[in-house]
């Protein structure tokens, strides 16, 4: 029962989520090293506005300097690769019965996830750059789905936090 106790626990749930998002992570960041030239042209084909319905009132914010779509592809990838690594811290701290470091690092892993995908791609790829309007290079579905991913993550783990009684009920 106590087996059962513990793998049933909110602690085991967001150990488990944890490990998702951490091994989903480390292979975002592997496919983007190892098939580079193809995610490169995603965020090349976004940043400049080449599939957009081409208003003149928008594309002037296009990137068209390969020195600046490679820039920010490398600290797309960089990002990723320091999330994947506090995921990973995350669940080792989770597997060692270490929680508050555990909830520390998945929050701070998870507030990664969330930053990178609501921010980066939701809003600066998806508004700023209008990948919406792009039937090839539309990449706001995966974002949305990390963004909850990561979001529920962090809604379940601070939901779960243990709270002292504040006196007597």
């Amino acid at each position: 029962m106590r087996f059962l106790g513990r793998v049933g626990s909110p602690q085991a749930a967001i150990a488990a989520l944890t490990g998702f998002t951490a091994l989903y992570m480390v292979l975002v960041v592997f496919g983007n090293i190892t098939d580079y030239e193809t995610n490169h042209a995603f965020v090349r084909h976004v940043l400049l506005m080449d599939t957009t319905f081409n208003s003149p009132f928008t594309t002037w914010r296009a990137i068209s300097s390969p020195t600046l779509v490679t820039v920010t592809y490398v600290l797309i990838i960089a990002w990723e690769a320091l999330t994947a690594l506090v995921l990973v811290a995350a669940l080792v701290a989770w597997l060692r019965r270490r929680e508050e470091t555990a909830r520390r690092l998945s929050s701070t892993g998870w507030l990664m996830q969330v930053l990178l995908f609501g921010v980066g791609f939701i809003a600066i790829g998806g508004e700023w750059f209008l990948m919406w309007q792009s039937k090839d290079w539309n990449g706001l579905n995966a974002a949305f789905q990390n963004f909850v991913i990561a979001g529920i993550g962090l809604v379940l783990l601070h939901a779960s936090r243990r709270t002292e009684p504040s006196g007597p009920q």
